[in-house]
């Protein structure tokens, strides 16, 4: 089957189909009328002229304002599916110097997440990813300071280029998205295969989104949206977009199902075909108004939960995060004297009365329940970690795995440092022969720092580099060369005094040369 064909045969568009009014403030008139024409919308968010459906309980001839039986719409009775009618490359025109396309696609909101790894890893050619880094934040446009951006973009940047992460935002271009796209132009890599910013976007409220339609096609776009529109433009510095439909126009929130089930799936798999552990989930956060709260609720509710990490002095959502986790540090309680000044500052920040004020506190006191899930990252202290650190350490100390376990997971991502300082740390007792197979894995990954560092850690290569496992190896990695073999077997006989067994290089069919 082509590429075309099993795109159309399993991805999606959703429609309308039957014309529910969304005000209930009804007004006679038959169905025609130029007034719904223009004004009165479906609750899909469509005009009358603008839908595709019949004129089923249009206004007058369906139940009336004050009837029980009024229907609520809803994405599964109201809508119908049809093989999705929009996928390809998008080039952004004018966002930078670079030269930036994008793959995206427009599928059902209820796709399934096997359905989109495959898409994803087969016909998009991604790696399977050994880290997600889902960025959630402001979706409106809001200041950072010079210091609070920069770390926040190096930090990005280098914790998923250095460990092959996927980053996935909501893929506008504006609030924490643009902050991504701008932190991957600045100091992302020029290599293609090593930008991968997944946007999964509601397919309802992209500006223009009727450009984008055709099949396997590759399409110009604006990245610079209309100021007066209330659509979004997709950013430009993103890799890949998943353009999420449910049958609406201009409203958010499809996305998120969506952008849960691909999280989860993605973390069942395995890190690397080697190693055992699975793939590790981290959330980050950046300013952010109420509803991320909730999601960070979310995260550490999950029956896998996720860790989540706070870019502190961001704003908003951020800020009062790092506030409640630093008074909450003693007994994960608030003293009583300070909740008053938190719920003002829940009101000033949001805007908000005191009921929906105190809600977001109880949110917020929820969230501090799993407070050890929760790592706030001030970017203004002198004497912290680098941001990409953070992030990955984060990352680490929620999979609450052993020792072994998360030594692999550092192995993957062929991060040594972070392996150094939060593994190898002083007091960690390992057994006899349990750095072993790391090491052979180390080799045969061609993790050079990890051998190194295991070297460090009391590994000795003459214990290690038996027949069966010089065999091993050769018979492992075919690419090793003769000369790999003798240097292995040198660095054997060197680091003791007594070669406990004779290790020759004839032993692994390699012929000797002296």
């Amino acid at each position: 089957m082509s590429r075309l064909s099993w795109i159309q045969a399993n991805f999606c568009k959703r429609e309308c189909v039957k014309f529910l009014p969304a005000s209930r403030d009804h007004h006679r008139c038959y169905p025609v009328c130029q007034v719904c024409q223009s004004l009165v919308r479906c609750c899909c968010g469509r005009l009358i002229a603008e839908h595709v459906g019949p004129y089923s309980g249009l206004l007058g001839h369906g139940p009336g304002p004050d009837s029980a039986e009024e229907e609520e719409w809803s994405v599964l009775r109201h809508t119908s599916s049809s093989p999705t009618d929009a996928f390809g490359w998008l080039d952004f025109q004018g966002s930078t110097k670079r030269t930036c396309h994008a793959k995206y696609v427009r599928l059902s909101s209820n796709t399934s997440p096997e359905l989109l790894v495959q898409l994803m890893l087969r016909e998009w050619h991604m790696e399977m990813p050994k880290l997600v880094i889902s960025v959630h934040g402001g979706t409106d446009n809001f200041p950072l300071s010079p210091r609070v951006c920069q770390a926040f973009s190096t930090g990005l940047v280098t914790a998923a280029e250095s460990t092959g992460a996927w980053i996935l935002t909501d893929g506008i271009n504006t609030g924490v998205s643009k902050y991504v796209g701008d932190a991957v132009k600045v100091y992302g890599s020029y290599d293609r295969r090593k930008r991968n910013v997944v946007g999964i976007t509601p397919w309802g409220i992209i500006e223009n989104n009727s450009d984008l339609i055709g099949r396997d096609v590759f399409r110009h776009y604006q990245a610079l949206g209309n100021p007066l529109s209330k659509r979004a433009s997709l950013n430009g510095m993103h890799s890949h977009f998943l353009l999420v439909d449910d049958g609406t126009v201009g409203k958010s929130g499809c996305q998120i199902g969506l952008r849960k089930w691909l999280e989860r799936h993605i973390h069942l798999q395995k890190i690397h075909p080697r190693l055992p552990p699975h793939v590790p989930l981290v959330c980050v956060v950046v300013e952010g108004g109420p509803a991320v709260l909730s999601v960070v609720l979310d995260y550490v509710c999950r029956s896998s939960p996720v860790p989540v990490l706070v870019f502190e002095g961001t704003g908003r959502a951020a800020d009062l995060l790092a506030l409640i986790h630093k008074q909450t540090a003693v007994d994960r309680k608030l003293d009583s004297d300070i909740k008053e000044d938190v719920l003002l500052r829940i009101e000033e920040t949001f805007g908000v009365e005191r009921p929906e004020a105190s809600e977001l506190l109880n949110v917020l006191m929820e969230c501090m329940e799993h407070r050890d899930l929760i790592s706030i990252f001030d970017s203004e202290s002198e004497d912290l970690q680098e941001a990409d650190v953070a992030i990955l350490t984060t990352s680490l100390r929620g999979t609450r795995g052993s020792p072994e376990e998360q030594l692999n997971i550092t192995l993957a991502w062929d991060r040594a440092d972070v392996a150094k300082d939060n593994i190898f740390v002083y007091g960690q007792q390992w057994q006899v022969g349990s750095l072993e197979q790391t090491m052979l894995d180390a080799l045969v990954m061609d993790r050079v720092s990890f051998v190194k560092l295991l070297i460090e850690n009391g590994m000795t290569m003459n214990r290690f580099l038996t027949v069966s496992r010089l065999e091993q190896l050769y018979n492992i990695h075919k690419g090793f060369s003769d000369c790999f073999l003798r240097h292995l077997i040198e660095d054997a006989k060197q680091s003791s005094l007594h070669v406990q067994e004779s290790i020759t290089t004839h032993a692994c069919g390699v012929p000797d040369t002296g």
